[in-house]
Order: C-alpha cells, then structure tokens, then sequence
C-alpha cells in the first residue's frame, strides 16, 4: 500500500536570492513537502510506522535558514536530507519565492524538485 504524507504551506521569513539585496533585505516563501513511505500497515496506530511530522519540519526550516543563492540549491539539500529518514521511499519538495525581484509582476517563482 503507498502511503504519501504531506506538510503544506510552511512559511518562512528567509534570505536566499542571487542578488545581494535580496540576501540583505529577505523574502517570504512558502514549502511544501510529500513524502512517499515504504508501506503503512499498522492497526496499532504506532507512530513509528510513518514519519514523524516535527522532524520532517525541522528539517525544511534547518535548511531555510542557510541562506543560499537559488531556491533549487535549498530544495536539493532538504530533498537529501529527507532521503535519508527511516521508511521514506520518496520525496518531492516545492518552494514557493513569494514577489521575485524582477522587471514586471510575478507573485511567485517556484521549484519543485524529487525523488
């Protein structure tokens, strides 16, 4: 049986972007994750059967803390970093940069990167 579980719409004051004003002065984005696990057959309602959803979390803001220049660049180290959770098969992250700095109106730019 597949099993997706999802954490949607984390929002994070964070400092990533190419241009040093956007490292200076932050932007607002918005990450959802899914995670694919190996199998879920637990009548027993036992957490160690999934993914606990505090670590998953801990996880994305760790690594929107790092301040990077491209979004792909923090998706790639949250997607690598989920790999390696106990009963996760797959992962897909998507990030949402709210408002990017250019010529004309674009509410987000997003990646979405998986496994």
């Amino acid at each position: 049986m597949k099993t997706i579980v999802s954490l949607e719409g984390l929002e994070f004051k964070a400092y990533h972007g190419f241009y040093d004003e956007e490292r200076k002065r932050g932007n607002r984005f918005i990450c959802d994750v899914s995670i694919e696990l190996k199998s879920f057959d637990s009548n027993d309602d036992n957490i160690f059967d999934t993914v606990n959803y505090e670590d998953v979390y801990a996880i994305i803001d760790e690594e929107m803390k790092k301040t990077c220049k491209l979004i792909e660049t923090v998706a790639y180290n949250i997607i690598e970093r989920l790999r390696h959770l106990d009963k996760v098969t797959g992962a897909k992250v998507k990030i949402y940069k709210l408002n990017p700095p250019l010529v004309g109106i674009a509410s987000r730019a997003v990646v979405e990167m998986k496994f």
